[in-house]
């Protein structure tokens, strides 16, 4: 299996720009070294399809994205009634075709596990894209066999981030057959360095997954300070990566069976 490490976004700081080639847009920089992102953008903002296929046409053939749903189904509708807008958002991010490998879910702090809603909108979800979604809750009650549970028969990974909300997000949860750790910066979110030291743990739990078989993605997102492109370098020298090399782990397509934006971005509410 393959390790994807990358960062929200694909802006190039100053100082990490010596490791990127120097001719071409930022986002064909970035792709030359790294081997994955995620467009965190799209939680904010909607994007053309035309916007998602320049991006798909910009990287190599073994780039992969994941995309984060956009807060108006998470935050706003809360998962109620949001078919049309998960509909609308597909088709626009299905314009990166088979790179879009993961659709990411992330919730507000204050909502909680409720097995009827979440199981409805999963199921809804499984049925419109063959990406695999990964959900970051933020909720204590989410963090139970109950859930995790209904994530594994949903075959959804959950993510582990850091800082963690509770001390049981900081670890991988959900179906396995990927771990997606979302690095937010710690102590001072969104700001932190993590720097050598502290990445070699996070190689050393990134190395067992991959020997268990899993794919394992690793998103920084500490980049309102610029430090998530140097921690993703780092990262990466310490597994040995080779850049923009992915196997991909996509659902099964059984869907006939069944009846402008910049890498730069504001961060999760």
């Amino acid at each position: 299996m393959s390790s994807l490490i990358g960062t929200a976004g694909w802006a190039i700081p100053a100082n990490d720009r010596p490791s990127f080639p120097a001719e071409g847009t930022a986002l064909e920089r970035y792709a030359a070294v790294m081997p994955c992102l995620e467009v965190n953008s799209s939680f904010h903002r909607s994007h053309r399809r035309g916007t998602w296929e320049r991006w798909a046409a910009s990287v190599p053939d073994g780039f992969r994205f994941s995309a984060k749903i956009p807060k108006e189904i998470s935050h706003v509708r809360r998962l109620v009634d949001a078919t049309d807008a998960l509909d609308r958002f597909l088709s626009e991010a299905g314009g990166l075709g088979g790179k879009l490998l993961v659709i990411l879910l992330q919730l507000p702090p204050s909502f909680a596990f409720d097995v009827s809603l979440i199981s409805s909108f999963l199921r809804a979800a499984s049925l419109r894209t063959d990406a695999r979604i990964v959900c970051e809750p933020r909720h204590a009650s989410w963090f139970t066999q109950e859930a995790d549970t209904l994530l594994v028969d949903h075959e959804v990974a959950r993510a582990a981030a850091d800082p963690a909300k509770v001390p049981e997000a900081a670890q991988s949860g959900g179906w396995r057959g990927i771990s997606y750790h979302r690095l937010h910066g710690s102590p001072v979110m969104y700001r932190s360095a993590y720097g050598e030291e502290r990445l070699r743990s996070y190689a050393s739990e990134i190395a067992a997954d991959l020997a268990a078989g899993r794919q394992t993605w690793c998103i920084f997102d500490n980049t309102a300070s610029s430090a998530a492109l140097g921690d993703a370098l780092i990262l990466m020298r310490l597994l040995g990566c080779a850049s923009s090399a992915t196997h991909p782990v996509r659902r099964a397509s059984t869907r006939t069976e069944r009846a402008q934006g910049s890498g730069v971005h504001r961060h999760d509410p």
